[in-house]
């Protein structure tokens, strides 16, 4: 093929949907690679990506935005000195743009699949271009403790935000990462690495980081797919418990990891994660984009499953990867949210830039 072709190809890979058909058996590995637990994942083939391509260039699609990605303009104040405060933190999330958010708790910086590159895209001159800058560059990070990555995908996994973080002052944080991608990082030098299976742990100081199962798949090549894992992350401090699900479709999954961790979210603590952060974009068309990514009404079906106190709506806004307008999201989110009874204060979006500082737990007696 064209060079052109192959580049649109492995870019758009990043977001290329699957075939699923239901599975009974819950069990993520397999003889070539790791699979999901509840669906069985085909991944479509060039064929249907260009079908999609060109259908989307013939109607025109996706439509302009009605108006740009909401920004603001960072406090950089009261990030850098709640960084310093150590265990008095005060529990807040910033978001950055796409899924790359600041979240600061258990006295550390934890930052969520970060992508401060000008496109999502193996390559520098075509793919998916960021729309809007990040909330923050790279210099203006407090220094950043841990990263997680959920999966692979060229919007979730950069290299040169990676390799810019691997280098930052004070020495490099802690990469978090699914089974199978610790190779990826040891070929750029870098050792500080945590690799995890479904529901295995890692504790730092206070805070302990768990990887969860969710619907998705693995892939930066047309020939590497589902050879590593991908997953989202519960985050366990003593004043706030968050959830991070990276890339996702609708699946029984997050009623899963509601019943896994209900004795640690019991009555006592109100119940469910304080804060869940949940992808709203990147799914239409959806005979195309569903079995991997949510929609904003399946977006807030996850809330209720893993009965969030909050949710925390990405994944949006930021790179333009499918058919909806950039500004959609929000909207859709607003009628899914009427639709559910689900109050605005529970399931919000933020401005790029924008810090949310939220209430701590009360300590167990």
């Amino acid at each position: 093929m064209g060079a052109w072709l192959l580049a649109l190809a492995l870019a758009a890979c990043a977001n290329e949907s699957v075939v699923a058909q239901d599975r009974a058996t819950p069990s993520q590995h397999r003889a070539d690679g790791f699979q999901n637990r509840y669906t069985d994942f085909e991944p479509r083939g060039l064929g249907a990506l260009l079908r999609w391509k060109c259908s989307a260039w013939r109607d025109g699609l996706p439509p302009a935005p009605q108006a740009a990605t909401p920004s603001i303009v960072p406090d950089l104040g009261l990030i850098q000195s709640n960084a310093r405060a150590g265990a008095r933190m005060v529990p807040a999330v910033t978001w950055i743009g796409h899924a790359t958010v600041l979240a600061q708790l258990g006295g550390l910086n934890v930052l969520t699949d970060p992508i401060f590159s000008q496109r999502a895209s193996p390559l520098a001159f075509i793919g998916p271009r960021r729309a809007q800058k990040p909330g923050l560059w790279l210099p203006e990070l407090p220094h950043i403790d841990v990263v997680l990555i959920s999966h692979n995908h060229y919007d979730h996994l950069d290299d040169d935000s990676v390799r810019a973080l691997a280098r930052q002052a004070g020495g490099a944080p802690l990469f978090v990462v699914p089974l199978g991608l610790k190779a990826w990082f040891a070929q750029r030098g870098i050792t500080s690495v945590v690799e995890l299976d479904w529901w295995g742990s890692h504790r730092l100081g206070a805070l302990e980081i768990v990887l969860t199962p969710v619907q998705h798949w693995s892939g930066r090549s047309l020939t590497d797919r589902m050879e590593t894992l991908w997953g989202g992350y519960a985050l366990f401090a003593p004043e706030l418990q968050l959830f991070f699900a990276g890339d996702t479709g609708y699946s029984k999954d997050f009623a899963d990891i509601r019943a896994r961790f209900a004795e640690r979210q019991g009555p006592a603590q109100g119940g469910g994660f304080d804060l869940a952060l949940l992808p709203i974009g990147a799914y239409a068309p959806r005979w195309f984009m569903q079995p991997a990514h949510v929609d904003p009404d399946e977006a807030v079906r996850i809330h209720q499953d893993l009965g969030a106190k909050a949710s925390l709506g990405i994944h949006w806004g930021t790179f333009e990867l499918t058919d909806e307008a950039l500004d959609e999201p929000p909207r859709k989110l607003a009628q899914a949210r009427t639709a559910h009874g689900v109050p605005e204060s529970a399931f919000f979006t933020l401005a790029i830039g924008q810090t949310r500082r939220l209430a701590p737990r009360k300590p167990q007696r």
